[in-house]
C-alpha cells in the first residue's frame, strides 16, 4: 500500500525507494549543516564588520573560489569522486571544529571572520555540487527526471529544519555548540555516500577509470578550456552565472526595501524569518508534487524558462508599483522556484555530458562560476549603486536586462542540449564517424570531370554521365566523343545517349561503324541515333539495316522502325512493319527454333513499341518463360504496351525480388491510372503481403503531389505492411526534395493514431496471455485443448510482429515531422543492447517531442525500453479485455492476416456468441477471409445440432 502510494505520488518505482531515500538524506544533512553554519558565521561577520563589508566578501569569495576550483578539479581528475568528497567533508568538519575552539577561547579576529565567511561560501557550493555530481552518476536521464524532484525536496527540508534547529540550539546553548553539531553532522554524510557508492556507482568504476586514463593520456585540460570547447557547457555556465547575479540583485533590493519598511531590528528579523520560512515551505511543496510533473510535461529547456519569465514579469510589475509586496513576490519566486523546479532542470540539463567531463565541468561551474558571479554582483552593488548613488529602482532595470540575456541563453542551450544527446548516443553506440565510409561525392569541376572521362574506370564514367544527364557542357564534348573508343560497350552506348544534348549530328561519322558491333544494346543505341539524324525518306536506310544478314543489326533496325512508326502509320506500311513482325513471331514460335535470347528479347520490345495487340499473346507467353533474361524483357514489353491484361501479372512480379525493379518500372508506364488501381486494390484486402509492401514504391515512382496525397491516404490502411511501406515511400520522396508538400498536421494525427494502434496491440497481447495463463492445465482442468493454446499463441506471435512494425511506423512518421537524422540515431539507440544508449535516446525524444505527440508516443517507447530490460519494469497501464472483445477488436481493425488467425481460433472455440462477427465476414471481399468465416459458421451450426 505504502509503496503504491509513493509510486503514484512521487513516481518512484520498485528498486528505487531505498537509494532515493539515501540520496535525499544525504542532501538533507548537507543543507541542514549549511543552514547551521551560514547564519552563525554571517551573524558573527555582520556583528563585527557590518553589512557594508558584505560586497567585499562577495569579491573575495570570487577570487578564492577560482583558485580553489583549480586545485579541486585537479583532484577530481586524479582521484575518484568518493575519495575527493570524503576528504573535503572531513576537511570542512575540522574547519568548523576549529571555529568552535576559537569561539570557546575567544580568539576570533577580523581576518578570521573573512576566512570562515569564505569557508562557509565554499562549503555551500562544493558540498551541493558534489551531491549533484553524485546524483548524475547514480541515476540515468529518465530516472533523474522522475526522482530529482523528490530527492531535491531533501535539500529544501534541510533548509527548513536547519533554520529551526539553529534557532533552538543557539537560544538554549550558544554559537560554539551549534558549530560542533554541524561538524558532527558533516561526518555522518561519509558512511551514507559510501553506501550509495556501493549500491549504484561501483558498477561505473571501470568506465570511470577508462575515462580518467583517457584524460591522463595527453588530453588533460583546464576546466575553463573544457567548458569553452563545449557550447552546451558554455551556455550552462553563463546561465548559472546570470541566475546568481540576478538572485543577488533581487536579494539586495528585497533587503533594502525591507530595511526601509521596518526600522525596528526585531521586526525586521521577524519579517525575514516569516518569509524565508514561507518560501521554503512553498519550495518544498513544489518540489514534492510539481517538479517532476512539470519536467515530464515541458521538458528541460522549457522548464528552465519558467524562472526568468516570472522574474521578468515581477520586475515589470515593480516598475509600475515600486512597493515591498511586489519584491516579496519576486523574492518568493526566486527563492522557491530556484531551489525546486529550476534546480532540478539545471541538474538534468548536464545529464548528456560524458561523465568525466561532467565531473570536472560541473564542479567548476558550481564553485568558480557561482562565486565569480557573486563577485560581479558585489561589483555592481559597490560601484554602480553605492559609488554613483543611484536609486535602487535602477537595479530592476539591470535585472530585466540580465533576465533578457538569460532567456536568450536558455534557447541557445536547448539546441546545444540536443546536440550533446546526439553525440552521447553516438558515443555509447561506439559509432566512430571518422571511420564510417560515406558515399563518394561527384567532383563538379570541369578538370575533375574531364579526368574521369579520359582516365576513369567504367563505373566512374557511367556514374558521371548519369550525373551530367541533360547538362550541356561544351567543354566536355570532345572528351565524351572520345568515349566511343572506350573498350566498354556500356560506356560507348552511354556516350551516344549523351550526344543528343549537343548539336545535331555530333559524332555521327564515328557512331556509324558501331552498328556492326556484336552487342545488342550498343547496336540499337547507335542505330537509333543514326536514324534520328537521317532523313526517313531515304529508302535505302531502312532497307539496308532491316534486311541485313546480321541479326544484331536487323533486330535493332526493326525495333527502331517500330518506335518511329508508333506515331507514323504511313512509315509502318511503307516498310512492311507488321508483316516483318508476323514473320519474326512465326519464326521464333517454332519448337525447333534456336535463336539467340537477345533476338527474342528484342522482338518482345518491338511488338510492344508497335502497339500490335494481335501479338500481345507472344508477350504473355514469355511472361511465363523460365529464362530470367527473356522474362525481364517480357515484363518491360508489358509495361511499354500498357495493356490492362498485363496489370495483375505485373503485380505478381512485384513480389519477386529478382523482377521487382523491372516490374515497378513497367507499371509506372501505365501512367497515373495505376495509382487509382492500387487504391482500389488496397480496399479489397485481396493482395498478399509481398505485393502489398511494394505498392507504395510504385506510387512513389511518379514523384508527383498526387503520389504524396495517395500515400498519405494509405497511412490509414488496416494493413500495417502497407502503412509501413507507404511511410518509407513518403520519406524517400521527402529526401529527394522535389518541392512536394507534406501536411505535417495530418502526419501528427497519424502518429497519434499509430500510437493508439501500438497500444491496442499491447492490450491484445496481454489479454490473450492472461487467457492462456488462466487456462493452463492444473488439477481441476487437466484436459485443456492444445489446439486452442497453439491458436492463441499464433495470434500473439503475429501481434508481436505487428508491434515491431508499428514501432518502425512510428519512427518513420516522426522522421517526416522532425529532423530525420535525429530520429534515425534515436531509433538505432533504442534497438541497441547498450542500456545507457537506450536511456539517452528516450530522454532525447522526451525533449524533442511536443504536446500531444509526447503524451501519445513517449509512454509506449518507454514501455518498449523498460520491457526489454530485465532490471526495470514498465508502468504502462495495459487494458485487459475478454477474449471475445479482443478478437472482435482485431477482426474489425486489422488486416487479413490477423483476421484469418482470429477466425481459426473462433472456429476452435465453437462459441455461438461469435455468430454476429462471422455473419459480417460472409461477404468479405477477400476470398480466404470469406471462406474461413463460412467454415466457422458451418462448424457452429454442426455443433448446435
Amino acid at each position: 500500500m505504502l509503496r503504491t502510494l509513493i509510486n503514484k505520488t512521487f513516481g518512484i518505482r520498485d528498486g528505487e525507494i531505498y537509494i532515493s531515500f539515501l540520496m535525499q538524506l544525504y542532501i538533507f544533512i548537507v543543507i541542514t549543516v549549511l543552514l547551521i553554519v551560514k547564519p552563525t558565521v554571517n551573524a558573527l561577520f555582520l556583528s563585527r564588520l557590518g553589512a557594508d563589508n558584505l560586497p567585499y566578501g562577495y569579491l573575495l569569495v570570487a577570487v578564492v573560489a577560482v583558485i580553489t576550483s583549480y586545485f579541486y578539479n585537479r583532484a577530481i581528475q586524479k582521484f575518484s569522486l568518493l575519495k575527493v568528497t570524503s576528504i573535503s567533508l572531513i576537511t570542512f568538519s575540522l574547519i568548523f571544529l576549529g571555529l568552535a575552539i576559537i569561539l570557546e577561547y575567544s580568539l576570533l579576529e577580523d581576518w578570521l571572520l573573512y576566512v570562515y565567511y569564505l569557508a562557509v561560501s565554499l562549503f555551500a557550493v562544493m558540498a551541493t555540487s558534489q551531491f549533484w555530481v553524485l546524483a548524475n552518476m547514480v541515476f540515468n536521464a529518465r530516472e533523474a527526471k522522475r526522482l530529482f524532484g523528490f530527492i531535491g525536496a531533501g535539500a529544501i527540508a534541510g533548509g527548513v529544519f536547519g533554520g529551526y534547529l539553529t534557532s533552538l540550539v543557539v537560544t538554549n546553548f550558544g554559537n560554539k555548540e551549534v558549530i560542533v553539531l554541524a561538524a558532527i553532522l558533516i561526518l555522518s554524510c561519509i558512511p551514507i555516500i559510501h553506501k550509495i557508492w556501493k549500491l549504484r556507482v561501483h558498477k561505473l568504476n571501470t568506465y570511470i577509470r577508462a575515462q580518467r586514463k583517457h584524460t591522463e593520456d595527453g588530453l588533460e585540460q583546464s576546466s575553463f578550456k573544457v567548458i569553452l570547447q563545449s557550447k552546451h557547457l558554455t551556455y550552462l555556465a553563463l546561465i548559472t552565472g546570470i541566475s546568481v547575479i540576478v538572485a543577488k540583485l533581487v536579494d539586495f533590493q528585497f533587503s533594502d526595501f525591507a530595511n526601509k519598511a521596518f526600522s525596528d531590528t526585531e521586526e525586521l528579523a521577524s519579517f525575514f524569518g516569516f518569509w524565508f520560512s514561507t518560501f521554503n515551505v512553498i519550495a518544498l511543496t513544489m518540489q514534492l508534487f510539481l517538479t517532476n510533473r512539470i519536467l515530464s510535461k515541458l521538458g528541460v529547456a522549457s522548464t528552465l524558462l519558467i524562472l526568468p519569465f516570472v522574474i521578468a514579469l515581477g520586475s515589470l510589475l515593480f516598475l509600475t508599483f515600486p512597493e515591498l509586496w511586489v519584491l516579496i513576490i519576486i523574492k518568493g519566486v526566486d527563492g522557491s522556484f530556484k531551489q525546486s523546479i529550476h534546480k532540478a532542470a539545471i541538474e538534468l540539463s548536464i545529464m548528456p555530458i560524458p561523465l568525466q567531463i561532467k565531473n570536472q565541468a560541473k564542479s567548476y561551474i558550481d564553485v568558480a562560476v557561482d562565486s565569480i558571479s557573486t563577485g560581479i554582483a558585489g561589483f555592481i552593488l559597490i560601484f554602480l549603486i553605492r559609488k554613483l548613488d543611484l536609486n535602487t529602482s535602477y537595479i530592476t532595470v539591470i535585472i530585466i536586462l540580465f533576465v533578457f540575456i538569460w532567456i536568450i541563453l536558455i534557447y541557445k542551450l536547448r539546441e546545444a542540449y540536443f546536440d550533446s544527446f546526439r553525440v552521447n548516443i553516438q558515443r555509447t553506440l561506439n559509432s566512430n564517424t571518422s571511420e564510417t565510409s560515406s558515399k563518394a561525392k561527384f567532383q563538379t569541376t570541369l578538370k575533375a570531370a574531364r579526368k574521369i572521362l579520359n582516365e576513369g574506370q567504367e563505373e566512374q564514367i557511367l556514374n558521371l554521365l548519369n550525373y551530367l544527364k541533360s547538362n550541356k557542357l561544351n567543354a566536355l564534348k570532345t572528351s565524351i566523343i572520345g568515349l566511343l573508343n572506350h573498350p566498354s560497350n556500356k560506356v560507348k552506348a552511354a556516350a551516344i545517349k549523351q550526344f543528343y544534348i549537343y548539336d545535331k549530328g555530333t559524332g555521327l561519322n564515328r557512331v556509324e561503324p558501331l552498328v556492326y558491333a556484336e552487342d545488342d544494346e550498343l547496336v540499337f543505341t547507335a542505330l537509333e541515333y543514326i536514324l534520328n539524324h537521317s532523313s526517313i525518306k531515304e529508302h535505302p536506310f531502312f532497307n539496308t539495316y532491316l534486311n541485313h544478314d546480321s541479326d544484331y543489326i536487323s533486330n535493332a533496325a526493326l525495333l527502331c522502325l517500330a518506335k518511329e512508326a508508333s506515331a507514323n502509320q504511313k512509315l509502318a506500311l511503307q516498310f512492311n512493319l507488321y508483316n516483318r513482325i508476323e514473320t519474326r513471331v512465326t519464326s521464333l514460335s517454332l519448337p525447333e527454333n534456336q535463336e539467340r535470347e537477345p533476338s527474342i528479347a528484342s522482338l518482345l520490345i518491338t511488338i510492344a513499341e508497335s502497339g500490335m495487340a494481335k501479338y500481345f499473346p507472344f508477350i504473355a507467353t514469355h511472361l511465363e518463360n523460365d529464362n530470367t533474361y527473356i522474362k525481364k524483357h517480357a515484363i518491360k514489353a508489358a509495361g511499354i504496351a500498357s495493356s490492362d491484361q498485363f496489370i495483375d501479372k505485373l503485380f505478381e512480379f512485384v513480389s519477386e525480388k529478382i523482377y521487382r525493379k523491372t516490374a515497378i518500372k513497367a507499371l509506372k508506364n501505365y501512367g497515373i491510372k495505376i495509382i487509382d488501381y492500387i487504391v482500389e486494390l488496397e480496399k479489397t484486402e485481396t493482395i498478399n503481403n509481398n505485393i502489398a509492401s511494394q505498392m507504395p514504391k510504385i506510387i512513389s515512382a511518379f514523384k508527383t503531389q498526387k503520389a504524396v496525397n495517395v500515400l498519405m491516404k494509405l497511412l490509414n490502411s488496416k494493413d500495417i505492411i502497407i502503412r509501413l511501406a507507404a511511410i518509407k515511400a513518403l520519406n524517400k520522396l521527402k529526401n529527394n526534395d522535389n518541392g512536394l508538400y507534406f501536411n505535417k498536421r495530418l502526419l501528427r494525427n497519424r502518429i497519434i493514431k499509430e500510437s493508439a494502434y501500438y497500444k491496442r496491440t499491447l492490450d491484445a497481447i496481454a489479454s490473450l496471455q492472461q487467457v492462456i495463463h488462466l487456462e493452463l492445465p492444473d488439477e481441476n482442468s487437466p484436459h485443456q485443448s492444445p489446439e486452442l493454446l497453439i491458436a492463441r499463441q499464433r495470434i500473439i506471435e503475429v501481434l508481436e510482429g505487428q508491434t515491431e512494425d508499428s514501432l518502425k511506423c512510428l519512427f518513420n512518421l516522426l522522421s517526416l515531422v522532425y529532423e530525420e537524422s535525429d530520429i534515425e540515431i534515436t531509433y538505432s539507440a533504442l534497438l541497441s543492447n547498450v542500456k545507457e544508449a537506450r536511456i539517452n535516446a528516450l530522454e532525447f525524444l522526451d525533449n524533442l517531442l511536443r504536446s500531444q505527440l509526447k503524451q501519445s508516443v513517449l509512454p509506449l517507447i518507454e514501455h518498449y525500453v523498460l520491457s526489454n530490460n530485465d532490471s526495470d519494469t514498465s508502468t504502462l497501464q495495459l487494458r485487459i479485455m475478454s477474449e471475445k472483445e479482443c478478437l472482435q477488436m482485431l477482426i474489425k481493425n486489422r488486416g487479413k492476416k490477423i483476421k484469418l488467425e482470429a477466425l481459426q481460433l473462433i472456429k476452435l472455440l465453437g462459441d455461438d456468441s461469435y455468430k454476429p462477427i462471422l455473419n459480417k465476414l460472409k461477404k468479405h471481399q477477400n476470398k480466404n477471409v470469406k471462406f474461413f468465416a463460412l467454415d466457422a459458421l458451418a462448424i457452429l451450426k454442426k455443433n448446435k445440432q
